[in-house]
């Protein structure tokens, strides 16, 4: 009796729960009914359908207007259903929807199967594929986006199943032929035809046909001018699938012949493109238009990025890359150069990679010291150091003594911007690059004043620019204007001077000790008659050379290396870089006048033997790890001056000019005015150095920080 009453319950149950699920199944399918008949009611015609373009096409123009580039979506000519190969109708409909002459916009077959796959492949994190009809494709394509959602995968089935209902077979498969993406920019089979083959799709033969087809389910990946071998794979998938499906026969199916079909070879990109690449992404930050073809005027000079090219070409070490960034005097790019070649490496060495900026980062020590009182006649004395354990050595293993900041910087003396590091707080360095635009991140162990932090090419090159400008800061850009198909103006670059960086006189020392550099230091290789300021860098083993410099409002950052970070034999910025540079600017400063710098040319008042780097070795000897923390130095002997190689007597010269209150007064057309006199260091016997960090303040060093040996005054400052 129990028992019965038991079964009789389970029955009952069973009855209302199966009610419950007719009743839900039914309401859901009324439901699915209603939305498809609205969607249906929406959509658009089959005629404005077809008028109906995909993508924004983006025009990038030269600064003289010229076109560069044309980028976004490319079509051919509509070709109606009739038209269209019935070998490219097979051969898509047999690879992405067999079934597609037999269900109503969605497959539940394909539903099916691509669940079952699901559950068999759970826990490898793959996405469900092989569902989507062409119906659905083609409404993901004109009404929805590529996002992977339940949401949108619903809408699309709706939208497939109302176009069922509004469009013919054949006018779904015209749409979807002539508006699907094939990659390179072809929208289309007839855009896709033209762009691979080099004629019209009413022509395509079936291994063509099957190579267009294969392209829908990875554009990029199995394009034929990227990799022809990936494409032909994919096409003998593609007829293989036809030949299960009885769309082609066996004869024909041997009858393909990949080895005669004609594919157009990728035309070479040109250089430009890594400067394309560096400045349209910023057009999301700069404007909201997302659809109406947009003209953007960009900065780039077609005449000088020629130039860039040639000189990084011509001069580059056999095996390694190059990079160029030029800058006018308001931070306008008029030349980029991301590498050798676009197609063989689009990775732009210019604006992406970090690399290790050797003896050119010691414009930012230069910089703190400047503003932390000297001046480039202040003596210092180069002579060994020990910081925390490190100990730097200048490249010719030799000492020379007491020099000028100018002799430090022109024969990029290591031992003195150590010292100098040391004395204004190597955070003090730090703070200042980062104030100068140094972007990555900058260390504050002691080697940091000898370049072991990586940066970007282009934030040196935006510093070194800084200091051209007098201190203002500049902000490197490429777009001038945007504007509309029909002349709309969406944006325009206004220029911004109101950050000052440093005082007029800091730029105006670091020009004089940068000028010094190239007519008389390392970076000699870098004249071209007129004058030039500006520094080398070289890593340790040589594997990065740098030179950036100015001149006649045009800042140049030029660096040479491999990707793979290994030496260079004889790379050092002093030669291949500082002669790219040189070829370069000869052509950039030609249509310019000649512009003197505020201070003129002091040559050191005695020669010392050049800094190494000019003849290929590394200008920062030290070793240090990936943090930039040393390691433990190799024996060495400390040597000391060579004989000769004591200052001389000056001969008579002339006192250099020092850059004070009066030297200030008379640029700016000021009466001369008394001030106290500054402060002056002291002779102090030689500090045990120790690390500061923070940023110092503006008085000269103090006399227990003094850098002086015993014995020796300092220049009158």
């Amino acid at each position: 009796m129990a028992k019965a009453k038991a079964g009789s319950r389970v029955r009952l149950w069973s009855f209302r729960l199966l009610k419950a699920g007719i009743a839900l199944a039914l309401a859901a399918f009324i439901a699915l009914v209603i939305a498809v008949t609205i969607a249906r009611q929406s959509l658009p015609s089959f005629d404005a359908l077809k008028s109906s373009p995909n993508g924004q096409m983006i025009r990038v123009h030269a600064a003289d207007g010229s076109l560069l580039v044309s980028l976004g979506p490319s079509y051919g000519r509509w070709l109606s259903h009739s038209e269209i190969p019935e070998v490219m109708t097979r051969a898509l409909v047999s690879v992405e929807d067999k079934r597609f002459y037999m269900h109503p916009g969605v497959d539940p077959i394909g539903i099916a199967r691509a669940a079952w796959m699901g559950y068999v492949r759970r826990g490898e994190g793959r996405r469900l594929q092989g569902a989507s009809t062409i119906s659905q494709q083609l409404a993901r394509n004109i009404f929805l986006n590529n996002s992977y959602s339940a949401g949108r995968k619903l809408r699309e089935m709706i939208l497939a199943l109302a176009m069922e209902r509004k469009f013919s077979k054949s006018q779904i498969l015209e749409l979807y032929l002539n508006k699907v993406y094939f990659g390179g920019g072809a929208y289309g089979v007839d855009a896709a035809s033209r762009k691979f083959f080099s004629h019209s799709a009413t022509d395509l033969s079936l291994g063509e046909a099957a190579i267009i087809a294969g392209l829908v389910k990875a554009p990029s990946h199995y394009s034929p001018t990227a990799d022809a071998e990936a494409a032909e794979g994919r096409a003998n998938v593609v007829l293989n699938v036809m030949l299960d499906n009885g769309d082609i026969t066996s004869a024909e199916r041997a009858a393909v012949d990949f080895s005669q079909v004609r594919m157009v070879p990728e035309k070479a990109q040109d250089s430009v493109r890594y400067f394309t690449d560096w400045v349209l992404p910023q057009l999301d930050n700069l404007i909201d238009e997302r659809e109406q073809p947009l003209d953007v005027f960009t900065t780039i000079d077609p005449r000088l990025q020629r130039a860039a090219v040639d000189a990084i070409k011509a001069n580059v070490p056999g095996g390694a890359q190059g990079a160029m960034v030029s800058l006018d005097r308001d931070g306008a790019v008029r030349a980029l150069v991301g590498g050798l070649d676009y197609v063989t490496s689009n990775y732009n060495r210019a604006t992406v990679a970090e690399r290790q900026p050797g003896s050119a980062f010691k414009l930012f020590t230069y910089l703190a010291a400047l503003e932390a009182g000297y001046t480039p006649e202040t003596r210092v004395t180069d002579s060994p150091v020990t910081i925390n354990g490190w100990s730097p050595r200048n490249d010719n293993r030799r000492h020379v003594g007491e020099v000028d900041v100018r002799t430090a910087f022109a024969y990029s003396i290591n031992t003195i911007a150590a010292k100098l590091g040391m004395e204004v707080g190597f955070a003090t360095v730090a703070d200042m690059a980062r104030r100068f635009g140094i972007s990555t991140t900058v260390n504050t162990h002691p080697s940091m004043v000898l370049g072991t932090s990586e940066v970007h090419l282009i934030d040196m090159t935006r510093a070194f620019a800084s200091v051209a400008r007098k201190g203002v800061a500049v902000r490197p850009y490429g777009i001038l204007k945007v504007a509309t198909a029909d002349g709309e103006l969406l944006y325009e670059h206004e220029d911004d001077t109101s950050r000052v960086l440093v005082a007029p006189w800091v730029a105006a020392g670091a020009t004089d000790l940068m000028q010094t550099a190239v007519n008389t230091g390392t970076g000699r290789a870098a004249q071209i008659g007129r004058p030039v300021a500006g520094k080398t860098g070289t890593t340790s083993s040589n594997k990065d050379g740098w030179f950036i410099g100015f001149s006649s409002g045009i800042t140049t950052g030029v660096w040479m290396g491999r990707d793979d970070n290994r030496a260079i034999p004889g790379l050092a910025g002093g030669r291949a870089p500082a002669r790219a540079f040189a070829s370069y600017m000869k052509v950039a400063t030609s249509n310019r006048p000649v512009e003197n710098f505020e201070t003129e040319v002091t040559l050191p008042e005695w020669q010392i033997e050049p800094d190494e780097e000019a003849y290929g070795t590394p200008d920062n000897g030290m070793m240090v790890d990936e943090n930039g923390l040393p390691l433990p130095p190799p024996d060495d002997v400390d040597g000391q001056a060579p004989d000769g190689m004591a200052p001389g007597d000056a001969g008579g010269m002339e006192a250099p000019r020092r850059i004070d209150q009066r030297w200030i007064d008379e640029v700016l057309g000021r009466e001369e005015r008394e001030r106290p006199a500054p402060a002056q260091p002291q002779q102090a016997p030689p500090p045990q150095p120790q690390p500061q960090q923070g940023r110092q303040s503006a008085p000269p060093p103090r006399e227990s920080e003094s850098i002086l040996p015993p014995g020796m005054q300092p220049a009158p400052r």
